[in-house]
């Protein structure tokens, strides 16, 4: 299967698969980082290959990741199929499916333990990364309209420098997590 730049993602096998930590990891790992073996892929998400070829299969059945020829024909490297992909969390006025609820569970606490990890540890980053780090939160008044416009924005921005598509990556360049989370804050008083 070729590689996609983006996917839809609706089919609740294909949800399922994401809706699980290691293989959330996993598919992150491999878009970020290109092709990599079980072995590495274990290393880099704190979890034994055996473990991870047996995630890897799963989301090969999904049709998100695929084996890729090795050069010496002993190992089996694995390559991320999609670049990045969509959910029916798009669509708000359908209910979420519960595998699309689940990958959404998943997704917010993996959000938060990166941030977390990272203010627990920042000491140890090397000192130029722990002056540029960002962390803030703001409260806007926007219409509806404004926060698609924003979000538009916001993703035209970070579009050139996503991992998986960037090919003029500078000498010195990490691999920066970014989250945005923008919702209406309900009315406390109102619950609506």
């Amino acid at each position: 299967m070729p590689r996609e730049v983006r996917r839809n993602i609706t089919e609740p096998e294909a949800l399922a698969a994401l809706a699980h930590p290691v293989r959330l990891e996993l598919i992150n790992y491999l878009m970020a980082s290109g092709p990599a073996t079980a072995s590495v892929c274990a290393r880099a998400v704190g979890d034994t290959p055996s473990n991870c070829s047996y995630h890897l299969r799963t989301l090969a059945r999904a049709g998100l990741v695929d084996t890729v020829e090795s050069d010496d024909g002993r190992e089996r490297p694995w390559r991320a199929l999609v670049t990045g992909y969509d959910t029916d969390l798009a669509d708000p006025d359908r209910p979420l499916s519960p595998e699309a609820s689940r990958l959404l569970a998943v997704s917010l606490q993996r959000d938060q333990q990166i941030v977390r990890d990272f203010m627990a540890r920042r000491h140890e980053v090397p000192a130029e990364w722990r002056a540029v780090y960002a962390y803030a939160t703001y409260t806007l008044r926007l219409s509806p309209d404004e926060l698609v416009a924003l979000g538009t924005q916001i993703d035209a921005l970070i579009r050139p420098y996503v991992s998986a598509t960037r090919e003029d990556t500078p000498d010195g360049a990490g691999l920066v997590h970014v989250g945005l989370h923008a919702v209406p804050t309900l009315d406390r008083e109102s619950g609506s």
